[in-house]
């Protein structure tokens, strides 16, 4: 009896583990850079060197099997080769302590882009701080040229194929659409969800919308989101994350494949604008099966709140990411299958889901 008892419990853990299996979980957010230690004469560091950075919405993020995040900036002590800008006055140089990788793990964060226009702000002593810093910790990472194109992080059996893109030197480009064919390709044919992320778009609030149309700002080449995200999830990506525009923008499905065009700022510590809607930090929750089919999803509103230097991302109960996103999903994409209820749910259309 004891045998066929300890049978029953064996049997019934094991076909819980497969379960599981069939749907995967993602916690999403946007931009992150926790404090800065440049300059060396008048850094900006967080209270508690950083260790409440995410105390109000660390149990959200760790709920997930997967949480993305965009790393603005670079890991890096001290030292490195600080960026010359022909504009003083929109000159911004991102460089966060090394120690601060530990405040990412505790928060749950296991996959990360390094692909963005703050990533080359220290020169290559920079890029290779941070690609040590992570590879040591353990979190998955992707977007620096030649050096970290790509990454493939194994969970629970599952192998999620990494890749990110930005428009500037020393990352992966999305304007070489070869080259990202071949790269969103061979994570395909590698891994069994491929996560695609995209520094993309024009910043602050005059671009909140997707207007399906190429995008400048300060005379760059800031791409199409709305094509890009379609050529990714064409050659094999199973989600696309976008940040870039330091605002929330609309969320779609593609082939059954969720797209977020932007997250907007989540951790942004000091000199990044947080006014209105800029200070807007949510989180999105989604489910997918196990080939990368979106289910269900849920949009959790945050706020960054706090003075410079001290501003973290709080949980908000006023939904105000809820009714934005929802409005311009609604605005952008009045075609999509998706709805967002005013709780914050995304569900198919087609679905009787609350």
């Amino acid at each position: 009896m004891k045998n066929f008892t300890k049978f029953i419990f064996v049997f019934v853990l094991t076909c819980a583990v497969f379960a599981q299996k069939d749907t995967l979980s993602f916690a999403i957010v946007g931009d992150m850079m926790i404090g800065l230690n440049y300059p060396d004469n008048s850094p900006s560091l967080p209270p508690q060197d950083g260790k409440i950075t995410f105390e109000s919405v660390r149990e959200v993020l760790r709920s997930a099997d997967i949480t993305f995040g965009n790393l603005e900036g670079v890991l890096l002590d001290s030292g490195g080769d600080p960026k010359q800008c022909s504009n003083p006055s929109v000159c911004y140089l991102f460089r966060m302590p090394e120690r601060y990788v530990e405040h990412l793990l505790d928060a749950g964060f296991n996959l990360l882009s390094v692909a963005n226009n703050h990533s080359g702000d220290f020169g290559d002593a920079g890029r290779r701080a941070t690609v040590r810093v992570l590879t040591e910790a353990k979190i998955g990472f992707a977007g620096f040229e030649t050096i970290a194109e790509s990454y493939i992080y194994e969970k629970d059996g599952v192998r999620y194929g990494l890749v990110a893109f930005a428009p500037n030197k020393g990352t992966v480009n999305f304007n070489n659409l070869e080259r990202a064919k071949k790269l969103i390709s061979d994570l395909r044919n590698k891994s069994d969800i491929v996560v695609v992320s995209m520094h993309i778009g024009g910043e602050g609030p005059k671009y909140s919308n997707v207007t399906r149309q190429p995008e400048t700002f300060v005379g760059e080449n800031r791409g199409n989101p709305y094509e890009f995200a379609r050529f990714a999830i064409d050659n094999g990506a199973d989600m696309v994350f976008g940040h870039g525009p330091h605002v929330p923008r609309a969320i779609d499905i593609y082939k059954g494949k969720f797209i977020a065009y932007s997250l907007g700022n989540f951790a942004t510590n000091a000199s990044v604008n947080i006014s209105g809607i800029s200070g807007f930090a949510p989180i999105i929750k989604i489910k997918t099966d196990k080939k990368g089919n979106f289910l269900e999803g849920e949009i959790i509103s945050a706020i960054q709140q706090g003075e410079r230097g001290e501003r973290r991302p709080i949980l908000d109960k006023t939904g105000a990411c809820i009714k934005e996103i929802k409005r311009l999903t609604e605005a952008d994409f009045p075609e999509t299958e998706i709805k967002i209820n005013n709780n914050g749910k995304i569900r198919k259309k087609t679905s009787d889901s609350k």
